[in-house]
């Protein structure tokens, strides 16, 4: 398969098109095989008429051509904090062999810095095989789960380009050096978080539009300083792109996180408007992350990107050993009593349940709290601010159960969840490695329990195909499909 991919963008047939190092700099880089590559310098762009560049020598001096709607704070770029204290030999990690190490990359003393505190020594696999590529300027097409550690490969990745390079003398304030686009608010919020952990020593800005959120406050930010890292999803950056309050081309790294995804959810015309507005694939670098290589996936991955280097991390290594699988053969009318029965009997606290439908999560959710079992939902029609303290107390420990979306649980990263429930099987395959991948994490233990009805059974043998292994199915014992107690 990795042959027929390579063959596909060209690889192997003589054509070497341009790619990007990760420098910046005009001077060209030296690739893996000897020869030097650098990607063209941008072309001389026509100055905005819509409102002036924000710079130190202009915020002061030029009055404004047209009332200003509000003003907008002129702020400096943030100082690196002081590292003094800190040095490079503080973060000792002894080679292994199998194992790539941070230190086995040339990468900034202030993201080692960073990487020292969130205690990761060494890369994942997913990992050490994108940037082994991307920090030479490589463009890169992943395919890996969720939980592998993409989301830190294209953000180590991000800070090394922007580091090296220094930011233009003109800038607008909004007018982001980098751009994550990915398809759930879940994913770009936890996205947000992660780069906000690795930037902390480096005085880069990070910043996250979603929809549901407040607009104004999202603009607030936006014009208190410039921006250096931009994560949003695709409907929420065209609102502001199209207002004139974002503007994309000085991107020097984009990142399509979840591909298939966004496929699937119908973003793909709106990603298309949103990459028009960058610079074209020549003068960027494109990370390309997607949990499967469609044919429809690679069509777009060979317009957005030039000569990409392809890294594929396999199914298996993320349906973990470390999670327990087991399979319920249940009637459909025996599923809610089966799902009470085993949390209550068992008094299991941090709870995942799955189901297809929005319908399905929100009926599931109102029976569980009924009967006495704090519970919340998470689906597209749950608003942004409540979806975001529903996670606060999910992971706080204060909410038992929660039920979602396929869609919803995208991006959700919560340690100790100790069991996941499919209330129904997925139609997709990958859906069920995604699903019980959010128990078993860090090396803990989980457990994921599937309820097999007379309508979702279909699904089960393209699951364990995907697996490479049959799931055992079982009939629940009968103490688990006693009827619910009603409650006065």
């Amino acid at each position: 398969m990795l042959k027929a991919l390579k063959k596909m963008f060209g690889k192997g047939e003589g054509e070497q098109p341009a790619s990007a190092p990760v420098t910046g700099s005009s001077a060209p880089t030296p690739d893996k095989a000897g020869e030097t590559r650098a990607r063209k310098p941008k072309a001389d762009k026509p100055a905005r008429e819509s409102k002036p560049r924000e710079t130190a020598a202009t915020a002061e001096t030029q009055p404004s051509s047209e009332p200003p709607k509000a003003d907008k704070p002129h702020h400096e770029r943030l100082h690196k904090p002081s590292v003094s204290t800190w040095k490079l030999e503080d973060f000792a990690v002894e080679p292994q062999e199998g194992k790539t190490r941070f230190h086995d990359f040339a990468l900034a003393p202030e993201l080692m810095h960073a990487l020292h505190d969130l205690g990761f020594p060494y890369c994942t696999p997913i990992q050490a095989g994108v940037l082994g590529f991307t920090l030479k300027g490589r463009d890169a097409i992943g395919r890996a789960q969720t939980g592998t550690g993409k989301t830190a490969a294209f953000l180590i990745s991000i800070i090394t380009q922007l580091l090296q390079t220094p930011p233009p003398k003109e800038r607008y304030m909004g007018e982001p050096r980098a751009l994550v686009i990915a398809p759930t608010r879940e994913l770009v919020v936890q996205i947000a978080k992660d780069a906000a952990a690795l930037t902390k020593y480096t005085g880069l800005n990070v910043m996250s539009f979603v929809g549901g959120m407040d607009f104004d406050k999202q603009l607030r930010q936006l014009e208190a300083r410039h921006c250096d890292i931009l994560v949003a999803t695709p409907g929420r950056l065209l609102d502001f792109n199209q207002r004139g309050e974002v503007h994309l081309d000085m991107v020097e790294v984009m990142v399509l996180d979840e591909a298939d995804r966004m496929l699937d959810m119908g973003f793909i015309p709106q990603v298309r408007q949103i990459i028009r507005q960058t610079p074209p694939k020549g003068e960027r670098q494109t990370l390309l992350f997607s949990a499967t290589f469609t044919e429809d996936v690679m069509n777009l991955a060979k317009q957005w990107t030039t000569d990409p280097a392809i890294v594929e991390i396999e199914s298996e290594n993320v349906a973990s050993d470390t999670v327990e699988q087991h399979v319920y053969a249940v009637a459909g009318s025996d599923k809610y009593k089966l799902l009470y029965n085993l949390i209550t009997q068992n008094d299991w606290t941090r709870v995942m349940v799955f189901a297809n439908r929005k319908d399905e999560v929100r009926r599931i959710e109102e029976r569980l709290v009924r009967d006495g079992v704090s519970a919340a939902q998470m689906s597209g029609d749950v608003p942004q601010h409540k979806r975001i303290k529903t996670l606060e107390g999910f992971r706080a420990g204060h909410i038992r159960v929660l039920v979602a979306t396929d869609v919803a649980g995208r991006g959700i990263h919560i340690e100790g969840i100790s069991h996941v429930i499919n209330f129904t099987l997925p139609e997709v395959p990958d859906d069920y490695v995604h699903r019980i991948g959010r128990t078993g994490r860090a090396g803990a233990s989980g457990t994921s329990i599937s309820f097999a009805g007379e309508d979702d059974a279909f699904a089960l043998p393209p699951i364990e195909a995907l697996l490479g292994r049959k799931i055992n199915c079982e009939y629940p014992p009968v103490e688990l499909l006693k009827s619910v107690p009603r409650k006065h």
